[in-house]
């Protein structure tokens, strides 16, 4: 199954992308939010991680096109952030994110989370 990572910091992405490949996910990387809008159309993947804090357009507005655009409503999208203060879960989930994972990633949530988006892990669907 196919994950899109919207993230511009380069050790959270390979940390993400190494995490979710290992476990047998197919990854798709992008550094900011116009390519990963673009690749998000093109590839179809099942759901998008994406950061809040990226460089030009931030990943709440970001995933707001994305929920607005027929081509890409049904895909998920989780917010990637370090934003963990009260009501920031509520902003997010405003702006159509489907969840969070707060950053530090931590393994162990982080899997669980991504694999909640799935039916049965990274071979399903």
């Amino acid at each position: 199954m196919k994950v899109l990572i919207i993230e511009d910091n380069p050790l959270n992405m390979k940390l993400a992308a190494e995490i979710l490949r290992r476990t047998g996910y197919t990854v798709l990387e992008a550094v900011n939010a116009a390519d990963g809008i673009a690749m998000a159309k093109e590839e179809q993947p099942v759901l998008v991680l994406m950061d809040i804090q990226l460089p030009g357009m931030d990943g709440l507005s970001a995933t707001r096109i994305l929920k607005q655009d027929e081509q890409t409503r049904d895909i998920k999208v989780v917010a990637l952030t370090a934003f963990a203060m009260k009501g920031d879960e509520q902003r997010m989930r405003e702006a159509g994110c489907d969840g969070y994972v707060s950053k530090p990633i931590r393994y162990k949530e982080f899997l669980e989370t991504v694999s909640s988006f799935f039916k049965k892990g990274p071979q399903a669907g």
